[in-house]
């Protein structure tokens, strides 16, 4: 897999494949429920087409991530006080599970409930990416930052694609026999929610919580979310290209945010994909990704984090231009497999980047600060695309295009971080 050389001492390959095998195990929510199935059916059968129901979908997203931004810090502040990232992480997970199979039950008669356990199901997910991300640092050393996150993404979309691929057989199978989509979608929910829950296994059995509790910053902690999360906000303050890091983070995760919320719902609206070509298309990106993150780790490290994160941006900028203008389904094929590549190796960039910047004291609350970025990011940039469809009485096309504005904004405010000045005073 790599060499033992690139993991700090005491470190055993097996916890990374642990650790890898978590982002293998909620890679399927992220592909079957918030990018290639459940949001266009949300937004087709269980708000019943609705003119308001992308905006619907955006919001119910946006709600999700506020609660996460203004309650993860804290819960990170506390995990890294009490050693408790992993426990933490398996509370998480189980809540995913549970709330990622509810949404089997619930269908166009149960259309609030059925946004209860979106924005649930989203809330524990998102803790338990920010969670999982945190044992980063503690896994590899700062110069395999970019390889060792690239193999967890790597791992993940296989993990994605396994996912979609399970349920994809299924819905062909039930469209052979005439089923509907109100028939085969909240099956595939359960499939999704198992393999989550049996590929999530390996993790809690072979990785370690390596933090050591301190009873006085424990004492420190017994306060509100709200007031935990200013005080993180206060201790990042020491930390200034961390927070530029953040700002970065903020608005390119904001068009990822567009991509993985409402890809599929693009698809559907502006080139009138079925939903086998929809599921198809999506397994597609997934490949991408998984080569894109696992091959642009080995370069991330050789080039720097930092390059590596400006190449991957300018590969999105190009993506939207080839969206917006694309008028047949082979253009659209090109400009996914863009967006694959470049999501894999964006998103195990931006955590590389954390890691190499955040103190090692502190993971799991610096963490919890970046997930507030992409949180607030998951925010910004779906409802943007759905005010943007309000406003222009449904144009696609020209919200996907105002997406591409996000990553020139991240291009630009990239560059004002100082990795080397970061870097060192990280590690104060």
């Amino acid at each position: 897999m790599f060499g033992q050389d690139l993991l700090n001492p005491g470190v055993r390959r097996r916890e990374v494949l642990g650790w890898s095998m978590y982002d293998f195990a909620n890679s399927g929510y992220t592909t079957v429920v918030l990018t290639a199935v459940y949001n266009a059916y949300f937004v087709a059968e269980v708000a019943k087409g609705q003119p308001s129901a992308t905006l619907l979908w955006t919001v119910l997203i946006a709600v999700s991530s506020l609660i996460v931004m203004v309650t993860m810090p804290g819960l990170g502040a506390w995990a890294d006080a009490h050693g408790a990232k992993k426990r933490l992480l398996a509370f998480c997970t189980g809540g995913c599970v549970i709330t990622t199979a509810a949404l089997a039950c619930f269908g166009s008669a149960a259309l609030w409930w059925a946004a209860a356990a979106v924005v649930l199901s989203n809330v524990f997910f998102s803790y338990g990416e920010s969670l999982i991300a945190a044992f980063l640092p503690e896994l590899a050393r700062r110069n395999a930052l970019g390889r060792v996150s690239g193999w967890g993404w790597a791992f993940g979309y296989l993990g994605g694609m396994l996912a979609l691929g399970l349920c994809l057989v299924y819905v062909l199978q039930a469209q052979a026999r005439g089923q509907a989509a109100a028939d085969f979608v909240p099956i595939t929910l359960l499939i999704t929610a198992g393999l989550y829950l049996i590929a999530a296994i390996p993790t809690f059995l072979l990785m370690r919580e390596r933090a050591d509790p301190c009873s006085i910053r424990r004492a420190t902690r017994r306060r509100s979310g709200l007031s935990e999360l200013l005080a993180s906000w206060q201790r990042a303050r020491a930390y200034p290209d961390f927070l530029r890091l953040l700002a970065c983070g903020t608005a390119y995760q904001a068009g990822i945010a567009v991509v993985i919320a409402l890809a599929a719902v693009y698809a559907d609206q502006a080139l009138g994909f079925s939903q086998a070509q929809t599921m198809a298309l999506v397994f597609l990106v997934n490949i991408a990704s998984a080569i894109g993150a696992f091959a642009f780790g080995y370069y991330e490290d050789r080039i720097g984090h930092q390059p590596a994160l400006a190449v991957t941006l300018v590969g999105w900028m190009l993506m939207t231009v080839l969206a917006f203008v694309a008028t047949s389904s082979w253009l659209f094929w090109i400009a996914a497999l863009i967006a694959g590549l470049c999501m894999g190796s964006s998103q195990s960039c931006g955590r590389a980047l954390a890691g190499a910047l955040a103190p090692h004291d502190r993971l799991a609350e610096f963490f919890g600060l970046w997930t507030f970025a992409t949180r607030l990011a998951a925010i910004i940039g779906p409802l943007t695309y759905g005010a943007v469809t309000v406003l222009t009485a449904g144009n696609h096309r020209l919200a996907i295009l105002s997406t591409g504005l996000f990553f020139v904004a991240g291009y630009v405010l990239l560059k004002r971080v100082d990795m080397t000045r970061g870097m060192a005073r990280a590690l104060v």
